[in-house]
């Protein structure tokens, strides 16, 4: 059985990465908060994997791969833009805390057992629900969570590129947490937390 022609394999090749395109903008959307950021950055991504596809080894899933190459375009663009990044603040994080916490610290209502969380996590329902809480989280405060929790970058990382504390930074944190945590139980699970 004779191999497949090169072109064949870049046909493919391109045909996957065309697949893939509109997850990698929702989720550089998520970070850049700019359609026009967003789009060069994707662009540029998927540029690299067709450049680089020969440097995909297959030690890890496609689409693992060409996100891991997202990832370093999106912190290029927040390197290359940060001067033009416009910050929100985040005003109702006081009385967020206020509705969730008693002023022990303790939970006003326990959280609700979720009782099969692995199960719920497969759902592609599951995704859009908690990329659209995601996405309702305040400019600022999304931008740090993701950067964190999807990024995967220190702290001390976090504060240089935003200009920072950490104090503001795990307090950011907290709150889109709380705020994940609030749109989760309204809209996954079916019951108001507080």
């Amino acid at each position: 059985m004779a191999a497949p022609s090169t072109e064949h394999r870049q046909d493919d090749l391109a045909a996957r990465l065309q697949a893939l395109r509109p997850t990698l903008l929702r989720l550089a959307q998520l970070q850049l908060r700019n359609t026009a950021w967003a789009e060069d950055a994707v662009s540029e991504t998927l540029l690299a994997a067709l450049e680089d596809a020969a440097r995909f080894a297959g030690q890890s899933q496609f689409k693992t791969w060409v996100v891991g190459i997202l990832k370093h375009k999106v912190l290029d663009q927040l390197r290359l833009r940060k001067r033009e990044v416009g910050y929100d603040t985040d005003e109702e994080g006081e009385v967020l805390e206020e509705l969730v916490f008693i002023p022990d610290g303790h939970f006003r209502t326990m959280p609700q057992t979720w009782e099969t969380p692995a199960d719920a996590l497969q759902q592609r329902q599951f995704f859009e629900v908690l990329e659209a809480c995601m996405d309702a989280l305040p400019g600022q405060i999304g931008r740090v969570f993701l950067m964190r929790e999807w990024l995967e970058l220190d702290t001390e990382i976090i504060c240089q590129e935003l200009c920072i504390t950490s104090s503001n930074v795990w307090t950011m944190l907290h709150r889109a947490r709380m705020r994940l945590r609030e749109c989760l139980q309204l809209n996954w699970f079916g019951s108001p937390a507080a």
